[in-house]
């Protein structure tokens, strides 16, 4: 099983100098001065600053990733097939947030669209669909490029992207 190193990383816009951290951490690497955390003195894994800290300005950072697993053609075709459904999912709650009767309907629609929007983004990514240089990117443009589009489709856009690529 993969165990990262981690360490302790502060977000000083969070951060309300109440100083727990270092009274805590048994290493001296937070620092309340300069507002880091020593990363070459930070135990991995030992987030004591991280769960005394009261303005949760503390989180823990991986020093290192994991190389991510090939996907099959099998798993990548799955994953394109659930991100298909996400955007037609999206569609959907569109419209229904314009026909929504009230406010609270239409703010529920419109959250579900936005949150499979979010998930369909994510899946294609994964399915290696987006990767801007890739073959996929260049055939979603030129398919749409191709499809009767909408007043509002910014078609030398798409062709400059096109172009560029």
């Amino acid at each position: 099983m993969y165990a990262p190193e981690t360490y302790a990383s502060r977000n000083i816009k969070l951060c309300t100098k109440d100083c727990l951290c270092l009274f805590v951490c048994p290493t001296g690497a937070t620092d309340t001065e300069n507002g880091q955390v020593d990363a070459s003195k930070c135990l991995s894994g030992c987030r004591l600053c991280v769960d005394a800290c009261p303005s949760h300005a503390l989180s823990l950072m991986y020093r290192s990733y994991p190389t991510p697993q090939e996907k099959t053609d099998a798993v990548v075709g799955q994953l394109k097939g659930i991100a298909k459904s996400k955007t037609e999912l999206e569609a959907a709650a569109k419209a229904l947030a314009e026909s929504a009767e009230s406010s609270e309907q239409r703010a529920l629609a419109k959250a579900i669209a936005m949150s499979a929007r979010i998930s369909a983004e994510d899946l294609y990514r994964e399915s290696r669909y987006m990767i801007p240089q890739g073959d996929e990117a260049k055939a979603l443009l030129a398919g749409m490029l191709a499809e009767e589009q909408g007043e509002d489709f910014l078609r030398e856009t798409v062709e400059k992207l096109l172009e560029t690529l």
